[in-house]
């Protein structure tokens, strides 16, 4: 039987830090798993176009005016690329026209509840969106 021993300071090689605190269970898996999600919110506009959601907006006027400087083609594929992702959820509206409305699913919503720590973090250091490049 093997016994699972925690790794001391003096058995560390010298050029190994040890984790922070509360970050020695993430192993590989899960951080592939973390840079994915951290890759499909960091495209440019889908924090946008998640807020846009979570605020309210439901049809896309409503995200074009909640996101100034989004094109509409960009618009539309953030949109489809966040509804393949389960985050944002496309209901076509049978009427003449044709209506089409989106809102964030609970998995979009869910995330968003993660994320507004960075929202206040963001605020509270005031980071320059024009010298982000």
């Amino acid at each position: 039987m093997t016994s699972f021993r925690q790794p001391d300071e003096s058995s560390a090689p010298p050029d190994q830090s040890r984790p922070e605190a509360g970050y020695e269970h993430i192993d590989d898996e899960v951080c592939r798993s973390f840079q994915c999600s951290v890759e499909i919110v960091g495209k440019k506009w889908t924090a946008a176009v998640l807020m846009a959601a979570m605020q309210g907006a439901r049809r896309f006027v409503d995200y074009r005016a909640r996101i100034p400087g989004i094109s509409n083609h960009l618009l539309s594929q953030r949109l489809r690329e966040l509804e393949g992702h389960q985050l944002i959820e496309r209901i076509v509206v049978p009427t003449t026209p044709v209506q089409i409305t989106y809102r964030p699913t609970d998995r979009g919503a869910g995330l968003m509840r993660v994320l507004n720590p960075l929202v206040e973090w963001s605020v509270k250091n005031e980071v320059d969106v024009d010298s982000s490049g």
